[in-house]
């Protein structure tokens, strides 16, 4: 299994492309944020970078965002369309836009590699998680998505996985090789927003004093396994559920309705300086997500500093390590009501898990490595 060391030395730039996402700057999920802090640091290199967004993502119509260059183009506007119809044009004109790396995130992208392969040109594919188990697919969108896998082990140049969970899949299912390059997170930690509050005065919270979710409002998120365990577990501190989703209104009407009876907030997105003030002033953070696969919101809130609790998912413990507290997969509501009886009472072992939880992001999850990993294999393929 492959691991890349940067390359030495410094050469000519190069044109790189990188498309499947919604665009940058990011405002929605973690490839978004993947690209943006990739793109930035590798434009800051001398290289020449492109970010797709789509049109109806974003108000402003950016032509550059701080040094990367920005193409916007639309897509379907549909739950199975928009994605793949904004990559086919996005790998279109990149085909014709003189790049040199072309770049594409989500194993649905797949089928595009023939493309590429028609006009001579390798294609490196971020295949993330399991796509195809999420709950928000069902029927034949879950049969493609799964079809999508082995054409990503069988088509693409370059397979990227993010976590080593990934990686054994693609070994053991398709005997394909892949590149391990995880996601990484800026350490900012949580002192550094202690005197600002004005996040919590809008929703009328308290420092330390609520419980963080941060996450799409889709059904293999588990926002409702985490409002069941809050309410059976008798915790005296809020639960704060941030972020949003399209195309799954029933999934967020059903939600919604259970914040009502339980008292829980639903903020809504929330970005830059307000995602991370909410942040940094929560008591915990917990990911109760049941699809394996590195979950970039997890590094960001152990970048925070912030003692993380999530479900007891391979990826999900290769990230913390001895860095936070899991609850089980199999007896989810259950166990994970235990832990946040824990975390209510024992102050100490919060603070313990808020100290260990930064130290391991700033050992191993820089974004200056990872940009380098990834330089490293740009040159390689170019």
């Amino acid at each position: 299994m492959s691991e890349l060391a940067p390359a030495p030395g410094q050469n000519k730039p190069l044109r790189i492309a990188l498309m499947g996402s919604r665009g940058i700057p990011a405002s929605y999920s973690g490839f978004e944020t993947f690209y943006e802090q990739l793109a930035v640091r590798l434009a800051e290199r001398g290289h020449h970078v492109t970010v797709y967004n789509r049109s109806h993502h974003y108000k402003q119509r950016w032509r550059e965002y701080k040094g990367v260059h920005i193409v916007t183009l639309p897509s379907i506007r549909s739950k199975h369309l928009d994605t793949l119809s904004h990559s086919l044009l996005s790998l279109v004109h990149a085909l014709f836009a003189g790049n040199d790396i072309f770049y594409l995130v989500i194993v649905g992208n797949s089928p595009l590699c023939w493309l590429a392969r028609l006009f001579g040109k390798k294609i490196i594919l971020n295949v993330d998680g399991a796509d195809f188990a999420r709950d928000k697919w069902q029927g034949f969108a879950k049969k493609y998505l799964s079809w999508t896998e082995k054409v990503a082990a069988r088509r693409a140049d370059v397979v990227i996985a993010d976590s080593t969970v990934i990686q054994r899949r693609y070994i053991d299912l398709f005997q394909r090789e892949t590149v391990f390059i995880p996601y990484g997170a800026n350490p900012w930690p949580r002192e550094k927003e202690a005197h600002n509050r004005d996040i919590l005065e809008r929703f009328g919270l308290r420092s330390g004093e609520y419980i963080l979710f941060v996450s799409r409002m889709t059904p293999e998120n588990c926002a409702h396994v985490l409002l069941e365990a809050h309410r059976r577990s008798g915790s005296r501190h809020k639960l704060v559920l941030v972020g949003d989703a399209p195309y799954v209104d029933e999934y967020k009407q059903r939600v919604q309705a259970l914040c009502e009876q339980t008292g829980a907030l639903m903020t809504g997105y929330l970005f830059g300086d307000d995602y991370r003030r909410m942040s940094a002033h929560c008591r915990y953070f917990v990911l109760p997500a049941g699809i394996d696969g590195t979950r970039p919101v997890l590094l960001d809130q152990m970048a925070f500093g912030n003692c993380v609790v999530v479900r007891d998912t391979p990826a999900n413990m290769e990230v913390i390590g001895q860095a936070g507290m899991s609850f089980s997969d199999a007896d989810d509501v259950e166990s994970l009501a235990q832990v946040l009886r824990r975390l209510d009472e024992d102050d100490a072992e919060v603070m313990r898990l808020r100290a260990a939880a930064l130290d391991r992001v700033q050992q191993t999850y820089s974004w200056e490595r990872i940009t380098d990993q990834y330089e490293a294999l740009f040159r390689q393929m170019a």
